[in-house]
């Protein structure tokens, strides 16, 4: 009896010789742990292959035999699975005292770090009484919980059989133990084994070599393995040059070492790859996975090992995905990133949760609704465009909209217990997406299904709770849903290219592994300590519950994976970012570059740089990307081009790709060219946003885009502010006995204002706003408009306001306004008048445009930006209202509300108060305006036309123009 430890580095051979030890005890019914679940079935096909069968011994994991030792335990209890373990930490965490901890307490991070932190100090078979403060508390208060349902947790349940193994001697009858593939070992796990120990024959596989680098995070474990073993080690030499590519197994006796051994040719043994970016980083592995599959390595004897998989997942899929590359990912996600469970704990959130619009319609629009994707658009769009959002708001008006309830909302109200009710919308939801008669087929539909066992497994879990007599409220099953896991493809399946992370690789070999994310800050990584256990109270603890520090374990993890390679290794790292910006290589990349000449490894390494945007055209992996290095070339060498794309049929697609960024601005169509050809009234607004660059013209007016949802914007703003001041102005007579507003009026004029805008706020406001946004809107808006009306009692001008919201050139117009302004050429002119002030004694009259926002435009303004309202809006006044234009101006409602415009010189004693610069002579301020009609004639000849140019005013895009990623026009 007693404990055996077998020792050597990688490829020594240790775990060949450990399973044929267990072959030859299998008369004694041996017990052989592995590291990981996904190991037994690999260790038995390993086996079988060895011995053909096999009818005694057992293979599992530390947590099978756990299971095995507490099976005959009398005392037994159930044991709480994780979703119970977090309500119970739920209900001792509201039992608790926390002392400034509560609001935190609610998050679920608050109760996971607790849960990980309790399960550690279980492991390390530490009770409450050994600890102190808050910690204390709530290790007690979830251990009692615990006692109160008779349940045990699985740490509880570890250290249950180990004390067991220490105290009954039935517990084990003799059986030999194997072990191997573990570097740290529980507290729990230390006691299972010297108590095997002093049992029973225990072999164990640990590695290891005294005073490496590589090993330092190891010392511990092996330093308590072999005063356990006393004697009884057996160091095993390397041997990687039996299994290894030459050049890998001197990266294995080097790695790390002060003083390595002279090198040998790299021969394409080891390769370095640097990219620009995640994505040409993993089309420089795509290309050599293309390579390597091509000639003849099985998918399955390839790997890319990452520090985090999650972090690669995304990219992963847009390019391998891209190159046809089979590959599959080992790894958990979380029920809420895959669709299934995204749709179903959005429709929970709405129901359950307080969630809006944004949650519901997630789950309607999703293959799990039931409900036509048209119909839901609809009812979306209808919703979105008046910022309907509150719950109760949102579903009354989808319900009117649809003319019937939503059915999984029905469903799910209805149900006795939210467990049932999540039971059957579940169930209704994938019976929506596949139907009753084709059976779910696909990866996609996999998912499905993997997601749908998960959640069903769950629930199950959550009524065994309920069994115990306790309540499971909604907020529990959402919080158990959303920390749910959903177990992805093996990365083991044949035919496919394994991703697994550093802590996966360790037990596995294959012929090619890239190392992906080798670049500072990446890795090592950056070590993370818990909030209630920080490594002093670690140590202080004992326990085994220090840890090694981070950089020593991805030191030694990092030189697993170098070793899991047996005839290529590809180290991989982005050299730069998307944007181009500089990153170091990661330490361990030095590392390995230092253990071979400079030279050979300036060889081995390869670039591809952020304008490397396609392969070379006899290296392209795709179709694709062979017509995209075809379109390269045809710009250096065209003929060329053209003879390979005619050799194989691309002509066409060639000649696309060429004109892709040849864009004719001009129209073309027919139909918008008879449209346009046809029309004789023409907006001013419409005139001046053509001056500014007809290209924004053509995709403000004609192509219209728009955002769906409705906001509070300066159109809206500008809006309510115009309909405010026409019922003030038109009402002010009859409320006020004045035309103007005088100082003696004023305040009586300010109340007449309230009432005015809250008029307008009712009927020109059809978005459902918060109390924050209608607030924010009225008070703003009244500001902005008290000070104009003060302005307005403050002004020395005489002239009275008299028409209001005047327009021109339309059906809806006065009679004698309906033809518009004469441009020529039967060309005409319609528009609005925001205002027009006359001198009661004559017919003499100024125009007033207003402006919501904070400035305004003067004459000079006028002219250098081609606004033409002002000019053109006077024209009228003379031709069309028949009253003598003496100028006019721009009132800007906000900010210092300026006043600027166009006026006449030899008015000005009429029109006291403009700046100075405005005023011009009537040679000038006639030309002005007649320059005015010039132009706008010139923009509707040139719309009638279709002559669309990028011509911005200037002849460079202004920042604020948003319209720049539809612009017609080739960027540099």
């Amino acid at each position: 009896m007693g404990l055996s430890l077998l020792a050597g580095p990688a490829h020594a051979g240790k775990v060949a010789l450990l399973l044929d030890r267990y072959l030859a005890r299998l008369d004694d019914e041996p017990t052989l742990i592995v590291p990981n679940a996904s190991d037994v079935d690999r260790v038995e096909r390993d086996l079988l292959a060895r011995c053909g069968c096999l009818f005694s011994g057992s293979i599992g994991t530390f947590d099978d035999l756990f299971r095995r030792l507490i099976r005959a335990d009398p005392e037994q209890r159930p044991v709480a699975t994780d979703a119970q373990r977090a309500l119970v930490a739920r209900r001792a965490l509201a039992a608790a005292p926390l002392n400034g901890l509560e609001r935190s307490s609610r998050t679920s991070g608050f109760a996971d770090t607790l849960l990980q932190t309790l399960g550690e100090l279980q492991q390390g078979m530490l009770d409450p009484g050994d600890l102190g403060g808050d910690l204390a508390r709530l290790y007690a208060a979830y251990r009692s919980e615990l006692d109160r349902l008779g349940l045990w947790d699985r740490d509880l349940l570890r250290r249950r059989a180990a004390e067991r193994l220490q105290s009954d001697l039935d517990a084990w009858h003799g059986e030999p133990v194997f072990a191997y593939g573990f570097e740290d070992l529980t507290g729990a796990e230390w006691s299972l084994l010297e108590a095997l120990a002093g049992r029973t024959e225990v072999q164990v596989s640990l590695p290891y070599e005294p005073g490496r680098v590589a090993f330092a995070s190891l010392a511990r474990t092996a330093d308590d393995l072999s005063s356990l073993a006393d004697g009884r080690i057996e160091e095993l030499p390397p041997r990687s040059a039996e299994y290894a590519h030459p050049a890998l197994a001197h990266l294995e006796r080097a790695l790390f070492q002060e003083s390595p051994p002279p090198p040998p040719e790299l021969d394409a043994g080891v390769r370095f790859f640097e990219g620009a970016g995640a994505r040409g980083t993993l089309e420089l592995v795509g290309e050599e996975l293309i390579a390597l599959i091509r000639g003849g390595t099985p998918p399955e004897q390839i790997a890319l090992i990452a520090p985090s998989v999650e972090q690669w997942r995304a990219p992963l899929e847009t390019v391998l995905g891209g190159l046809g590359v089979p590959y599959a990912i080992e790894s958990r996600v979380r029920l809420g990133a895959t669709p299934l469970g995204h749709a179903l704990l959005q429709l929970l959130r709405y129901t359950w949760l307080d969630g809006g619009r944004r949650e519901l319609f997630a789950f309607l629009r999703s293959p799990y609704s039931g409900l036509a994707r048209s119909s839901v658009d609809f009812v979306e769009g209808r919703l979105r465009g008046r910022a309907i959002h509150t719950p109760a708001r949102v579903e009354e008006e989808a319900e009117r909209l649809r003319e019937a309830p939503v059915p999984a909302l029905a469903e799910l109200r209805g149900a006795e217990t939210p467990v049932a009710g999540v039971r059957a919308l579940i169930r209704s939801m994938v019976r929506s997406a596949y139907g009753t008669e084709a059976p779910p087929a696909g990866e996609t539909s996999r998912r499905d299904l993997r997601a749908y066992d998960a959640a069903l497994r769950l629930l199950d879990e959550l009524d065994a709770f309920r069994a115990l007599g306790e309540e499971v409220h909604a907020e529990d099953v959402v919080a158990a849903l959303e920390r749910a896991e959903v177990r992805l493809a093996s990365a083991s399946e044949a035919g496919c290219v394994a991703v697994v992370d550093l802590l996966r690789a360790r037990t596995r070999r294959y012929e090619a592994v890239f190392l992906l994310g080798l670049e500072e800050g990446s890795l090592p990584r950056r070590s993370r300590t818990s909030p209630f256990l920080d490594d002093d109270a670690r140590r202080e603890l004992g326990g085994r519950l220090e840890r090694p520090d981070q950089v020593s374990r991805d030191r030694y993890l990092f030189y697993t994976a170098c070793t899991r390679a047996t005839r290529r290794l590809y180290l991989v790292r982005e050299a730069a970012t998307d944007d181009g910006g500089p990153r170091e290589p990661s330490p361990f990349w030095e590392e390995v570059a230092a253990v071979f000449d400079a030279d050979d490894v300036a060889r081995a390494t390869v670039r591809r740089p952020l304008s490397a945007l396609t392969w070379q055209l006899e290296t392209a992996p795709s179709d694709r990307e062979r017509l995209r290095a075809l379109a390269q070339l045809s710009v250096a060498d065209p003929d060329g081009a053209r003879a390979v794309a005619e050799a194989n049929d691309w002509g066409r697609r060639l000649a696309r790709a060429r004109s892709a960024l040849r864009r004719e601005t001009r129209l073309t169509s027919d139909a918008l060219l008879a449209v346009y050809g046809s029309k004789t009234t023409f907006g001013v607004t419409e005139l001046e946003r053509f001056a500014d660059c007809s290209s924004a013209w053509l995709f403000e007016r004609i192509i219209s885009p728009r955002t769906i949802d409705a906001e509070v914007d300066p159109m809206l703003r500008g809006s309510v502010a115009h309909s405010a001041l026409h019922k003030f102005y038109a009402g002010l007579p009859r409320e006020l006995g004045h035309d103007r507003v005088t100082p003696e009026n004023v305040e009586q004029a300010v109340g007449f204002l309230r009432r005015c805008l809250d008029d307008a706020m009712r009927g020109g406001v059809r978005l459902e706003l918060t109390d924050l946004q209608e607030a924010e809107l009225d008070q703003s808006l009244f500001r902005d408009l008290e000070g104009f009306v003060r302005d307005e009692a403050a002004s020395p001008l005489q002239f009275v306001p008299r028409r209001f919201e005047v327009s021109f050139g339309s059906d809806r117009s006065a009679p004698e306004l309906q033809r518009g302004l004469q441009l020529g050429d039967d060309l005409y002119l319609s528009g609005k008048i925001d205002r027009i002030d006359v001198d009661p004694y004559s017919a003499r009259g100024i125009v007033q445009d207003y402006k919501s926002g904070r400035s305004a435009h003067s004459a000079k303004q006028i002219d250098e930006e081609l606004k033409l309202q002002i000019p053109l809006y006077m024209l009228v006044l003379r031709d069309l209202v028949g009253i003598e234009p003496l100028g006019g101006v721009y009132r800007a409602l906000a900010g210092a509300r300026v006043t600027r415009g166009l006026l006449h010189a030899g008015a000005a004693e009429d029109l006291p108060g403009y700046q100075r610069n405005d005023y011009l002579e009537d040679e000038e301020f006639w030309s002005l305006v007649e320059t005015a009609r010039e132009r706008g004639l010139g923009y509707a000849q040139r719309i009638r036309a279709g002559d669309v140019r990028h011509d911005p005013k200037g002849g460079t895009c202004p920042a604020w123009c948003d319209l720049w990623t539809m612009c017609r026009v080739e960027r540099p």
